[in-house]
């Protein structure tokens, strides 16, 4: 199990919150997903032999919101 926490500048409201905690559920391999609008932030923790970084990180950025390191 991994996990990571990501800054996202673009997530500025609850529906951008709730656009990217959906990730759980188009993403099998993701176990827990929270988003802070008020922080910018993203943590997820994933199980990396169902899902890698890079299709998490792409499939952010497919929505509008691309993530950068915390």
């Amino acid at each position: 199990m991994e996990k990571r926490k990501y800054r996202v500048p673009d997530m500025h409201c609850p529906n951008c919150k709730m656009v990217l905690e959906g990730l759980e559920d188009d993403l099998s391999g993701i176990q827990q997903i929270y988003a802070s609008y008020h922080q910018q932030t993203l943590e997820i923790e994933f199980d990396e032999r169902l899902v890698s970084e890079a299709r998490i990180l792409q499939a952010a950025k497919d929505l509008g919101y691309p993530l950068a390191p915390a």
